[in-house]
């Protein structure tokens, strides 16, 4: 088998289950070094536990990778520093970061707490932001001390962002923000050798297992296995993704797709009288295209 990552180096954080250790599984047997970071926590964040991540090391030296665990927060800024310092000192160097850690705790915004908003955002929108900001300093200074940097970051979105799901106002407006965060920081990066890129993902895990419809056929729930998000990882973490950046793939068992962003619909002579603005405004919407639903497609009606 091809080794797309061969000799990288690589942080998965949210590693211990679900999605992320399907990251990590796939990078170590395509040849990377993986720092398998997790804290451990329960679905809302509380609690922690580095067994898991332990049990994906285990795991991948069984199987003859290289791989350490890191049960570091990923919203704590000196613990997002210590994350990417054991990839440094444990391998000697960094090359990747996948930034998949979250949490849910959804509520309708009526009822939705100060607590629960801002315990989403941290994990979700800061917990993507240390990794990738101490991650980024490192490849600066590589890239101005003359050393040829081949960095990745790629970050984790959701169609609960980009396109948005009723009850999830705090995990849709971080996961929104996570996919502007993608598009402005392969902006600044690129003169350094780092692409930034993000995955939406639709996977049945501990995360999403009750929220929906259980899988009722073999079928279902192999398309709805976690595993079908990491190929798309993993091919950006290599070589060969190094002119792709800024880009938002949705990934799941029935498809891969590159999600378009906001685009400037019919436009329109600005009016200064607002009394003028009802035909206009019924004109525009008309011919808009209409809002996206969770399924990527435009709702009618």
């Amino acid at each position: 088998m091809a080794r797309l990552c061969e000799g990288k180096i690589a942080i998965v954080t949210g590693a211990g289950r679900g999605i992320g250790r399907e990251h990590a599984m796939s990078l170590a047997r395509h040849g990377a070094k993986v720092v398998v970071n997790d804290l451990g926590g329960e679905r809302d964040g509380t609690g922690t536990d580095v067994s898991p991540a332990q049990q994906v090391v285990d795991e991948i030296v069984a199987g003859g990778g290289e791989a350490i665990a890191n049960g570091d927060n990923v919203a704590d800024w000196d613990g997002a520093q210590r994350m990417v310092d054991m990839a440094i000192e444990t391998f000697g160097g960094l090359d990747a970061v996948v930034n998949n850690a979250g949490i849910l705790r959804d509520r309708m915004l009526a009822n939705m707490t100060e607590q629960e908003w801002d315990a989403v955002i941290n994990v979700h929108l800061k917990g993507t932001f240390a990794p990738a900001r101490h991650a980024a300093a490192y490849w600066r200074e590589q890239s101005k001390a003359g050393h040829a940097v081949a960095g990745r970051i790629v970050n984790t979105s959701s169609v609960s962002g980009i396109y948005g799901n009723v009850g999830q106002s705090n995990y849709g407006a971080a996961k929104a923000g996570i996919a502007a965060f993608t598009q402005i920081t392969s902006m600044e990066l690129g003169r350094y050798g780092v692409t930034v890129n993000a995955v939406a993902p639709v996977a049945l895990t501990r995360m999403t297992e009750d929220l929906g419809p259980a899988p009722e056929t073999d079928e279902e729930r192999e398309a709805r296995s976690p595993k079908w998000i990491a190929p798309i990882v993993t091919w950006l973490v290599s070589d060969e993704a190094a002119d792709v950046t800024g880009r938002v793939f949705e990934a799941s068992g029935q498809f891969l797709a590159v999600a378009e962003g906001w685009v400037r619909g019919p436009a329109v002579v600005p009016t200064d009288d607002p009394e003028s603005l009802g035909p206009i405004v019924e004109s525009l919407l008309t011919n808009a295209r209409g809002r996206t639903g969770m399924d990527g497609k435009t709702v009618t009606g």
